[in-house]
């Protein structure tokens, strides 16, 4: 895993070749944005299919279009853990889809199944974010499930402690405190690679540096995966 700070990136990155080597060396690999709700992967998921010229896909809104419904309801009409298994089968199929950006849900790393079929197609990265920044991203937010208690400030907490050890797992972390979306961007696309030739591009997995993140009353939720 290569952890990714907020130094400036080489001029060079910006050349056109840069992208089209990274898009090339994915072959049919997507590239799959982890993190905690607030961590910015659809915003900076956006951005990168752009800079790529790739897909991008949102776990997320794949999941609503599927059940026909948005993700609080699906939580509130089926239960989480039947949520998660529909999560687990749509990030299957779309990752059939490569090449692509996928930005996926705060949960879905967790499941092993769906980690290690990303290591197995894709590249994972980790958008790093800590307690102030994601708190206050996500605090008015109403469509956040998890975050429905009497302590939001507390579960998200107990969020970090728990998922922290597993993102950290991603093949790449980049760190997405306070940096704007742009640059986190920048950080994934512009990192020096070890090997300057286009088979070793900057996304290539491990080899990158930078100076410079149920069933709820009998019902199952079912998506059509």
């Amino acid at each position: 895993m290569t952890e990714l700070g907020r130094g400036i990136p080489d001029p060079a990155c910006y050349v056109a070749d840069v992208e089209a080597a990274i898009v090339q060396s994915l072959g049919a690999r997507s590239i799959v944005l982890v993190g905690l709700m607030g961590a910015g992967k659809s915003t900076v998921g956006r951005r990168l299919a752009a800079r790529l010229n790739l897909p991008f896909r949102d776990a997320d809104r794949e999941i609503e279009a599927a059940a026909g419904m948005p993700v609080t309801e699906i939580f509130a009409t089926y239960g989480e853990p039947s949520f998660r298994d529909g999560e687990r089968r749509v990030i299957a199929r779309l990752l059939r889809a490569g090449p692509q950006v996928l930005a996926t849900g705060g949960g879905a790393y967790m499941n092993p199944e769906t980690r290690a079929r990303i290591a197995e197609v894709g590249i994972s990265v980790w958008l790093k974010a800590d307690l102030d920044s994601l708190m206050r991203r996500v605090r008015n937010e109403a469509n956040r499930p998890l975050l429905r208690t009497p302590d939001p400030e507390g579960t998200m907490r107990q969020l970090l402690a728990a998922r922290d050890p597993i993102y950290a797992l991603a093949d790449v972390t980049v760190d997405a405190t306070q940096t704007p979306h742009i640059r986190v961007v920048d950080q994934i696309v512009c990192a020096p690679s070890v090997d300057s030739d286009a088979r070793n591009s900057p996304i290539r997995r491990g080899e990158r540096s930078c100076s410079s993140d149920a069933t709820r009353g009998g019902q199952m939720f079912d998506p059509l995966v």
